[in-house]
């Protein structure tokens, strides 16, 4: 992949998911690319939200060491967006316009700041374009 993309916490969660196999594989190789190729990008988001599932909700949860590691190691090369009042503003606009959750439209708000070409996400609508953006869910 030569453009930016960005990866929703999905795709991060379904990396370690050994219970969806053909999930895991397609979410780990998105991820190696993202790192590879230095294209891959999340955002603030991105890194509460696995932290947050990887430390409460997965089946067996993340250590505290193994989580810190995981983020030092993985997350913070990719991140790249962090939150102002204009992108907070994006959001809200891009929420009323396509009307999905404020939370959902962040996700969107930080692809399109990051420039990125696509979005990796079974959250949204697949195939649908905002703004450049193209929404692919990459399990389907």
């Amino acid at each position: 992949m030569k453009d930016k993309f960005f990866l929703d916490t999905n795709i991060i969660v379904y990396s370690f998911d050994a219970q969806n196999p053909g999930k895991q594989k397609t979410a780990q190789g998105l991820i190696n690319s993202a790192l590879s190729g230095a294209q891959g990008v999340v955002s603030y988001q991105v890194v509460q939200e696995f932290i947050n599932v990887a430390i409460r909700k997965f089946q067996k949860p993340l250590s505290y060491i193994d989580c810190r590691m995981y983020v030092e190691q993985v997350l913070t090369p990719l991140c790249e967006i962090f939150p102002d009042i204009p992108f907070y503003l994006s959001g809200l606009n891009l929420s009323e316009k396509y009307h999905y959750s404020f939370y959902d439209s962040l996700i969107i708000a930080a692809a399109l700041e990051a420039k990125c070409k696509t979005l990796f996400s079974e959250d949204f609508q697949h195939d649908q374009e905002i703004k450049g953006l193209k929404i692919v869910n990459p399990f389907v």
